[in-house]
């Protein structure tokens, strides 16, 4: 009986059915290894060209803070991924191959600030600022992963990198033009010393500007492969990644592996060029969906718990798409929650020929510590130029009407509303536009999910 099972197997496998099965392999193992290392890509590429491209938006030794000066507009910010009008920016790359950095942060007198601290695989794993090390001044150590050794006596505590390149992005609240002047002065305390240079006031720290570029991609379809396997072996995986690393070793991509892949098998080869091409067409589905675990609810996306660190519960799908390629790095829920509308309550996608309102009662304003805005976005990720130069409007805008029980309405329109609700006027473009809800501080319940935005009512 065995005998004739195993022969109508065979007989069943003809030949005309039989597949290269190291090729799906390969492919079946790539578009995983591609979700797990995509990150790494993307970090590759923001590094080199903000470390070695006077031109870009953001440039900076390593080391070194680029700091924003002046709040994003419609015309001073061109570059896309949705800038916020709340506060001032400054970015910049850690090198710990060498040594820890202290991270040097002024007196901020209470105002709200945050320093974002990110691994090569976009996870957060530190933050100094308001909610977590307050508003006094104070010096904290960067260490590299697995680091042992003496810290100075003047530091105020310490972060273990888990790789040797990390990502720094600083936010400090602006209340309107009139008040960044101010905000520049505390802007220009931020600092970032190698710590052989601590204490040595009278030395001047090194600005290096020599940083790998990523492979080129387009012509060559291993590009990437070679990417993630060098930024890989520069920034090993968790040990929690171990099982994933293994798997991926066996089409020749990890860390410590090659970077010509001439000892790999053609149909290898071939399957993880499909898988490249597949991974990155996956990625702008997966931001339209939310990564398969944000929440919808009232037309907005509500963001999953773990953004910010995502591959700490293993969601690489979301961490490349959702949190890394939409956003760099993403807050934790706990310090901001981004909530994103792309629809109306008529389920269409929102439209500039259309009008729209948003009605704020005392129960449904967003409940914030710090505080909270509604941005308007083009379809190019970037703010809506308009006649009243207003990008978002939110807590902290001036002269907002409200009606006698403490509730209130947001016009949202390409046209004015009239002079009377113009104070309470969102301007959007003619054409599709988005808006993000940024709750800073959030109270439990946006965090929990349990507060929900309020539905986006087209006007008739």
């Amino acid at each position: 009986m065995e005998e004739l099972k195993g022969l109508t197997l065979a007989e069943a496998m003809a030949e005309k059915d039989l597949v290269d099965w190291r090729e799906m392999n390969a492919y079946s193992l790539g578009l995983q290894a591609y979700m797990y290392g995509f990150p790494l890509i993307y970090m590759a590429e923001l590094r080199h060209l903000w470390v070695t491209n006077p031109e870009a938006s953001f440039y900076a030794a390593l080391n070194h803070l680029h700091i924003k000066t002046e709040l994003a507009t419609a015309t001073n910010y061109t570059t896309g991924g949705s800038p916020n009008n709340d506060t001032l920016y400054a970015w910049g790359w850690i090198d710990l191959t060498k040594e820890p950095v202290i991270f040097s942060v002024p007196e901020t007198n209470g105002r709200y600030y945050v320093i974002e601290l990110a691994d090569f695989y976009s996870d957060n794993f530190a933050y100094i600022g308001k909610r977590t090390t307050g508003t006094k001044a104070g010096n904290y150590a960067i260490t590299p992963p697995g680091w042992k050794g003496d810290l100075p006596t003047d530091t105020n505590g310490s972060f273990e990198s888990p790789t040797p390149y990390a990502l720094a992005f600083e936010r400090t609240a602006v209340n309107g033009e009139a008040d960044v002047e101010e905000v520049n002065a505390i802007q220009s305390q931020f600092k970032i010393t190698p710590l052989s240079y601590w204490g040595k006031s009278d030395a001047k720290l090194p600005e290096s500007h020599e940083i790998w570029a990523p492979y080129e991609a387009v012509n060559d379809l291993m590009g990437d492969w070679k990417t993630i396997n060098r930024a890989m072996t520069e920034n090993p995986p968790r040990a929690i990644d171990q099982t994933l690393v293994t798997m991926m070793k066996q089409i020749g991509i990890g860390p410590g592996e090659s970077l010509d892949f001439g000892h790999l098998h053609p149909s290898v080869l071939q399957g993880l060029k499909r898988a490249a091409i597949d991974g990155k067409k996956m990625l702008r589905p997966a931001i339209l969906e939310g990564g398969g675990l944000s929440k919808f609810s009232n037309s907005w996306m509500i963001p999953a718990k773990i953004m910010g660190r995502a591959g700490y519960s293993n969601e690489y799908v979301f961490r490349a798409a959702i949190q890394n390629f939409g956003g760099i790095i993403c807050n934790d829920p706990a310090e901001a929650v981004y909530m994103t509308a792309m629809a109306g309550a008529d389920k269409q996608h929102l439209n500039g020929a259309k009008n729209y309102r948003i009605h704020f009662d005392v129960e449904t304003i967003p409940p914030v510590n710090e505080f909270w805005s509604l941005s308007m976005y083009g379809i190019d990720h970037n703010f809506v130029d308009n006649l009243i130069n207003r990008y978002a409007i939110g807590d902290r805008t001036p002269n907002i009407k409200k009606n006698e029980d403490g509730s209130f309405d947001i016009y949202i329109q390409h046209e004015s509303p009239g002079a009377y609700k113009e104070d309470n006027w969102l301007p959007c473009p003619k054409n599709e536009f988005y808006m993000i809800l940024r709750a800073y501080g959030p109270d439990e319940s946006i965090i929990e999910q349990t507060w929900i935005p309020p539905v986006i009512e087209v006007v008739k």
